[in-house]
């Protein structure tokens, strides 16, 4: 009960705080940024690298990426009350997310100005991705049928991915300025829910089957709401493109009967059906194929890495 309170609490917190980046982040709008350059240009950055912007943003990114991996190994390593080092954690992530904030309002530029716009978002796919492996053995990949076999890659990533994903969501967070736009402040509010289930490793929330799915499937609305923010007319596709994984894949994480899974899949495929067919967001029926393309990239990248990492594990024990 006391772990649960101190969980909700959390959530309440990281609710407060996106609030008030909401509230301040007016004072941030004078900023004299440059023009938008496209979907590999990163917008919300100075017009000109400066040092100490730059260098408190590595700094503090730094200093709260190995702060996480820390206690990520000694939770590991704790053998008796393991609850010490999650309030630890809970803690620390909280100072580093207000570093952050007050890092923006004196500085602004996050690592977006040296590192390119791919570099976040392919930290964050790569974290669902392992997540993906990972929950195969209770939901399977693809309606319920998981990958058999490939044991030491998934042993290994079971065993590690906690440093992985602490360093998505460590980097990504702090890629961005803490501005006010509807995208960042639903990213912002994701990352932080995240940073509590990173924080509460080792405990029944962190295993919790339907709070893993509530955050898998929280991006389909962050990607959605960004795509709209751009509008760039590709919102349909981060909307049903993560909603394809939701709903043939994610959703088997919960205990429904065979029924309730065949309804929510037959109106998905209704509900793409009618956006693209009726040429809403300046979409068509010939460009429905959009809806494959991010479950595509992320199953096959759960193959490459189940084949590579297998096949390194052979390698080694070859060698050996």
């Amino acid at each position: 009960m006391k772990t649960k309170k101190v969980f909700i609490g959390s959530i309440i917190i990281a609710g407060v705080i996106v609030i008030l980046t909401g509230v301040f982040g007016y004072l941030l709008d004078e900023i004299i940024l440059l023009e938008d350059r496209g979907a590999s240009w990163y917008y919300w950055k100075l017009p000109k690298k400066e040092l100490v912007p730059r260098f408190t943003a590595w700094f503090l990114y730094f200093s709260h990426q190995l702060f996480i991996w820390y206690g990520i190994i000694k939770l590991k390593k704790c053998k008796k009350d393991k609850s010490i080092w999650n309030k630890r954690l809970l803690i620390g992530n909280l100072v580093f997310i207000l570093l952050h904030f007050i890092q923006t309002h004196l500085w602004y530029d996050g690592l977006a100005q040296d590192v390119p716009v791919m570099s976040s978002q392919g930290s964050v796919i790569g974290m669902l991705v392992i997540i993906l492996i990972m929950e195969n053995n209770r939901r399977g990949l693809f309606l319920n049928k998981k990958i058999n076999g490939f044991n030491n890659i998934k042993k290994f990533i079971l065993e590690y991915h906690g440093f992985y994903i602490a360093w998505a969501i460590t980097y990504t967070f702090w890629f961005h300025p803490m501005v006010r736009t509807s995208g960042h402040l639903f990213g912002f509010f994701y990352i932080f829910l995240l940073f509590i289930q990173s924080s509460f490793a080792y405990t029944k929330i962190h295993t919790n089957k339907k709070w893993i799915f509530l955050l898998e499937v929280l991006v389909l609305f962050h990607g959605t709401a960004v795509a709209v923010g751009q509008q760039n007319n590709m919102w349909p596709m981060f909307a049903f493109g993560f909603g394809f994984l939701a709903v043939f894949t994610q959703i088997y994480s919960i205990k429904l009967r065979k029924h309730i899974y065949y309804i929510i899949q037959s109106l998905y495929i209704l509900a793409a059906l009618i956006v693209f067919g009726i040429g809403f967001a300046e979409k068509n029926i010939s460009d429905i194929h959009q809806i494959t393309w991010i479950p595509i990239i992320e199953y096959l990248l759960v193959f490459i890495i189940i084949l590579i990492g297998e096949g390194l594990f052979k390698f080694i024990k070859y060698r050996k």
